[in-house]
């Protein structure tokens, strides 16, 4: 969440935000994400929560790792739905990692691995 934060669109042109513990980088569409827009409040953020509830205000937004678990199910849905609607239209370019949680590195060669053995 903290490296998130940084790509703002404010304090760096790149926007990403993330949906459903997936970060995205919605730079291509500032218009919506960047500072003036009318989802600019998303830009560097977990977005999962404002998503789900429809809500727009700083009190859908979490500074801490967000798990979700008190959504029901209708919301779940939703924010599912917006992830795949940010899939389609935005490059996914890593995971919200949970607190405690290492980052992974891998390579463009591991990663071609790994989707031969899920065919």
């Amino acid at each position: 969440l903290e490296q998130l934060r940084e790509f703002d669109g404010a304090r760096n042109p790149r926007i990403l935000l993330a949906v459903n513990g997936k970060v995205f980088d919605v730079t291509k569409g500032s218009k919506f994400y960047g500072p003036e827009g009318p989802y600019g409040i998303f830009a560097g953020r977990d977005a999962s929560r404002g998503l789900a509830t429809f809500c727009l205000d700083k009190d859908a937004l979490r500074d801490e790792y967000d798990d979700l678990s008190d959504l029901n199910a209708v919301q779940m849905e939703s924010v599912r739905e917006w992830e795949m609607q940010f899939k389609e239209k935005y490059d996914y370019v890593g995971r919200l990692l949970k607190p405690g949680e290492e980052p992974s590195e891998y390579t463009d060669e591991e990663d071609t691995k790994d989707h031969t053995k899920q065919e």
